[in-house]
């Protein structure tokens, strides 16, 4: 065989055989520089490395996850429940607008889908219960409602995505996601009003400590969060700072919220917040370092690009070939997290974009998207996990509710796909190239 061959099979073994991504990455990388290349290249493993995370962009990555756990833990979510309530009021289903409206609210300031899965959670679920949902189907609808966090701005998941695909303006990506993650949010709200209607689930049982609220106060109370999305995209389309500097400011604007206007947030919370960030970012930077020796083996053994050869060769259609890389990127996403996607998928992609002149910040959302869908998709779906362990109930116990979802964000993936304007307009508008 091959050593192409080699490394893929080392890879799908090693994740078979449960070993973490990180490290099949790293270990089927250097079998393909062992068979394929020579041992002395091993070498070169510590320089890879190296060279995958010294990349200045990559520093808004635990900025940004910082952010959002300032925000989790600053009681921003609970203001942003009540001020959503107190505006929608008692109707049927309105729980569920309610969830899904504060989803995607905090997905523009985390970033992060499992974040902003947490700190909904926490607070909506046990409204939604009081008010007759059943538990399954909060759980999936706040999971789903939550992916949309890699779609609205600002997305650690956009900002890989800008990094390995060279050429791509990170704003434009931030830009054309919003209406598309709108979007997304509304297909998941059709479902869940149609079935709360239909079952009779009020959305009249208020939060606790929301029925003395009016519309005004809890807006007044809710407007440090409702600030955050306006502070971060207005200073990165006014030039005011560029998306890692937007990255510092979100943290200095969280903790000023967090320490002095909720006062929820102490020094020695902000203190245990930051060795939790460190540790989630570790996770994420050790990823994106051992991918880069795998990334290395693949592009001088020609991995990459056999591959790419291949899926072009499968046929001439466009549109076909489409369809199939989004199915292929969706049975990934059920299995794996964003980034390890990215790492992996998007050497073999780019050719094939390249080839059929598929717009690179089109196509990025799309992929963001179908890895959303993947967030709360069953058996490994990170949102979810998040979720039914809030809630206490088994992941099988959502799979019902979440092809629900996944159908309805298919559809909403299927028009931006038929409708690229959907994604380009507001970049184009903003003058950003696209």
């Amino acid at each position: 065989m091959s050593p192409d061959v080699w490394m893929i099979l080392a890879f799908a073994g090693l994740l078979i055989a449960g070993v973490p991504v990180a490290f099949s990455l790293a270990l089927s990388g250097a079998v393909g520089i062992v068979i394929g290349l020579s041992p002395d290249m091993l070498a070169t493993l510590g320089t890879n490395t190296y060279n995958s995370i010294a990349k200045y962009p990559l520093i808004a990555i635990p900025l940004f996850i910082l952010t959002g756990l300032i925000f989790e833990r600053s009681g921003v979510a609970l203001r942003l429940v009540r001020f959503a309530q107190a505006l929608i009021g008692p109707r049927h289903g309105g729980l569920a607008l309610v969830a899904v409206l504060v989803c995607m609210i905090m997905g523009g300031m985390s970033g992060s889908g499992p974040a902003d899965a947490a700190a909904v959670a926490m607070v909506m679920l046990p409204s939604m219960t009081k008010a007759g949902y059943p538990k399954p189907f909060s759980a999936t609808l706040i999971a789903a409602s939550a992916s949309t966090a890699i779609l609205i701005p600002p997305s650690v998941a956009l900002i890989l995505y800008s990094i390995v695909v060279p050429g791509v303006d990170l704003r434009a990506l931030f830009a054309a996601g919003l209406f598309p993650g709108i979007l997304a949010g509304i297909a998941l709200l059709v479902p869940a009003m149609i079935v709360s209607k239909r079952y009779g689930w009020e959305g009249g049982t208020p939060v606790e400590g929301a029925e003395q609220l009016s519309v005004r106060a809890t807006f007044k109370q809710a407007i440090p969060a409702l600030f955050a999305p306006v502070l971060i995209l207005g200073g990165l389309r006014s030039g005011l700072f560029t998306p890692t500097e937007a990255a510092v400011v979100a943290v200095a604007y969280g903790a000023i919220v967090g320490l002095f206007l909720t006062r929820e947030l102490s020094l020695r919370d902000l203190w245990e917040l930051l060795g939790e960030a460190a540790i989630i970012s570790g996770v994420v930077m050790l990823i994106i370092a051992l991918a880069g020796i795998f990334a290395w083996a693949g592009t001088m053994l020609g991995t990459f690009r056999h591959l790419a050869e291949w899926i072009i060769s499968l046929t001439n259609n466009g549109v076909l070939l489409l369809v199939l890389v989004m199915l292929a990127v969706l049975v990934a996403g059920m299995l794996l997290d964003a980034i390890s996607i990215y790492l992996i998928m998007m050497p073999i992609l780019i050719p094939v974009m390249q080839h059929f002149e598929w717009n690179p910040v089109w196509f990025g959302i799309l992929l963001a998207m179908n890895i959303a869908i993947g967030q709360f998709t069953p058996p490994v779906a990170v949102n979810l996990m998040v979720t039914t362990e809030v809630a206490k109930i088994r992941l099988e116990q959502t799979l019902g509710w979440a092809l629900l979802f996944v159908v309805a964000m298919g559809c909403a993936l299927a028009l931006v796909a038929i409708f690229p304007a959907i994604a380009l307009w507001l970049p184009g508008v903003l003058g950003y190239n696209v």
